[in-house]
């Protein structure tokens, strides 16, 4: 489990060949994760395959009283059925995902997955959510605000980490939180204050809050169509080389990272990363679906055919956990052999 802002589960998933799956907010309790935004925190689920992905939501979904945002009414754990014709289904391709930054191995499969659900039967069209080229924009204004507001909490007074300096409660304040925070919370936390100030609050905040409403009832418009899930790549490339990884700033990456997953955290939607193929690198690349609000499992059963139709190999632990033991004893026996 990991909460799922902006992406933070279903990047990972795609750069590591699992499963990830943001559900629909409101549908499992934020109850227990440190808050970071809290209109767009939901816990994530990182899996093997589609089935444990559903599963594990089976478990966790439903009413919390500790968590006022979730779902009044009870949800049951479920099976997934085994779905063998998608000739009834639409596919939506949003045209504003395809951006210059996608990769070619990245666009090339997403256009095999399309062409996929095409030749079985499915119903394959091309869908705008014209206003995507702002989300990024907006999420980061939205995101820093709430991060603001958010990491006040920790002062170094209740719970947390705490300094030594004790010359007064201003000073413990101030060292506390420089010495807590690294510099990509600071400057989140500094960015999101100057948008909250009074002068900037209609500027800044209010109006991202309005563009969010556009962004959302973009998905609304594409879903009264007649489109049953969406179809998007999750991240632009394969996983980068730790090297290319460093050479760019924090912000610039996650404004990256993030350009297909954060929408759908603003929107409230289910969606899910599945892995599809390994790229010339070796490296695996995934894509997302993304569905109605809270037809999680409608989704996760669309995810479950394509799974079973990419036949992308999954993880075996028993294998991973062999490796790990062999390696263990390797170095117990040069230890000892040092020992000697």
């Amino acid at each position: 489990l990991g909460s799922d802002t902006g992406g933070s589960t279903r990047n990972p998933a795609a750069h590591c060949g699992l499963v990830g799956l943001k559900p629909s907010y409101g549908l499992v309790s934020r109850h227990g994760l440190i808050p970071l935004v809290n209109s767009m925190d939901v816990p994530g689920i990182l899996t093997r395959c589609v089935d444990d992905a559903a599963i594990v939501l089976g478990v966790l979904a439903g009413h919390d009283p500790k968590d006022s945002t979730t779902i009044q009414d009870p949800v049951k754990p479920f099976v997934l059925p085994s779905l063998t014709d998608v000739s009834k289904l639409c596919i939506g391709i949003p045209k504003e995902y395809l951006t210059p930054e996608l990769s070619s191995e990245v666009r090339s499969l997403w256009s095999k997955a399309a062409n996929l659900f095409e030749s079985e039967g499915a119903k394959v069209i091309e869908v705008s959510l014209p206003h995507t080229s702002y989300s990024i924009v907006c999420y980061h204004v939205l995101c820093t605000s709430e991060v603001a507001s958010n990491m006040a909490r920790f002062d170094g007074l209740e719970y947390g980490h705490r300094c030594d300096i004790d010359v007064s409660t201003e000073a413990m304040y101030a060292a506390t939180r420089r010495e807590g925070f690294n510099d990509v919370v600071r400057g989140r936390i500094l960015s999101g204050n100057f948008f909250l100030l009074k002068e900037n609050y209609e500027n800044y905040f209010v109006k991202a809050q309005k563009v969010r409403r556009l962004i959302a009832n973009d998905f609304v418009t594409v879903f009264n169509s007649g489109v049953d899930v969406l179809l998007t790549p999750t991240t632009l490339s394969e996983a980068v080389p730790y090297t290319e990884f460093i050479k760019e700033d924090n912000r610039t990456r996650s404004a990256q990272d993030d350009i297909f997953t954060q929408a759908a955290n603003m929107a409230g939607l289910p969606a899910v990363s599945v892995p599809m193929a390994l790229s010339n690198q070796g490296l695996p690349i995934g894509l997302q679906f993304i569905g109605r609000a809270f037809c999680d499992q409608e989704l996760l059963t669309i995810a479950k055919w394509f799974e079973k139709q990419v036949q992308f190999p999954v993880i075996q632990l028993q294998e991973l956990m062999d490796d790990c033991s062999s390696v263990f004893e390797n170095e117990k026996l040069a230890s000892v052999s040092l020992k000697q």
